[in-house]
């Protein structure tokens, strides 16, 4: 049985038809459905319906694609992963992040890093921090961008930088025109935030706390984009990062100078370090990006 087999099986196996199938891996009809038939004969069972000249997928070829689709991948995984330990500068990098530092942050590492390294490629998944996490322990990606989490004792986190995080209000609100204001200023307005399984959530809630109330929550989005809308619709005001999708005349964002709020942004991998080169190309270019003194909090 051989690799090649295999891959004309999936074909024939997503085609169901022998000559589009040939035409597709640009081989005769003929030795296609010879290298089928050799496969159905070392395996003892066919693998097809055949009608005429239509085929379809047998309840023995079914369970044998799903092994076969498996199988390859996992070939295709180790050929890339070959390549990446002779070249790290043409590899992939997946990586999960949040999904409020895809407005600034990451599109910031992955600039910069792209001028350096061009040909090192990237798989980005945008998620929830435990989300990104699972995704982590799954070894589906290879590195995390999130926020400070809960110790945990198969992944190290790296703190890279300390992000301010700013009230929003609405333009005409009765603080728009202060250069800073205390958090508890804004204990009687209604919140917009967060939903509950997202960090930022969390994170808002905790200095509201600190700030001596509990915020009335009128509305919740999953992404900053929405939530500046809302206070720009005067729906509320909000705590979030800096963002500049939204005008000034809509919108104010105002440091809280009391108390001070904010969220560590760190790398996370898994304790092992089985990371490809490319990754660990990739994670050291970060860290010494943000050691550098213009990027300290």
């Amino acid at each position: 049985m051989e690799w090649q087999q295999l891959e004309y099986f999936r074909v024939v196996a997503k085609i169901e038809h022998f000559r589009k199938s040939a035409e597709l891996l640009s081989i005769s009809q003929p030795a296609l459905s010879r290298s089928i038939t050799k496969l159905e004969e070392e395996l003892g069972v066919e693998l097809f319906d055949r009608t005429g000249r239509s085929v379809r997928l047998n309840q023995f070829g079914r369970i044998f694609l799903k092994r076969v689709e498996n199988g390859l991948k996992e070939i295709s995984m180790g050929i890339q992963e070959i390549n990446q330990l002779k070249n790290p500068y043409t590899g992939t990098v997946s990586l999960a992040f949040l999904q409020t530092l895809g407005i600034t942050i990451l599109p910031e590492i992955l600039s910069h890093f792209n001028k350096q390294y061009p040909h090192v490629e990237f798989q980005l998944y945008q998620n929830k921090i435990f989300d990104s996490i699972q995704l982590l322990m799954n070894r589906e990606v290879d590195l995390c961008l999130i926020s400070k989490f809960d110790d945990h004792p198969n992944i190290t986190w790296h703190p890279l930088m300390d992000e301010e995080l700013f009230a929003y209000v609405p333009a005409n609100h009765r603080l728009a025109k202060r250069s800073s204001i205390a958090l508890h200023e804004l204990s009687e307005d209604d919140f917009i935030s967060f939903k509950n399984e997202l960090g930022m959530r969390e994170i808002i809630h905790h200095f509201c706390e600190k700030a001596g109330f509990t915020p009335v929550i009128k509305f919740e989005g999953e992404d900053v984009p929405t939530l500046a809308g809302l206070v720009s619709a005067g729906l509320g005001v909000s705590i979030l990062p800096a963002f500049h999708g939204i005008s000034p005349e809509k919108v104010k964002q105002i440091p809280i100078s009391e108390p001070y709020c904010h969220r560590e942004i760190g790398l996370a991998w898994l304790n092992e370090d089985l990371l490809s080169p490319s990754a660990k190309l990739f994670r050291t270019y970060v860290i010494e990006m943000f050691s550098q003194p213009q990027n300290e909090a």
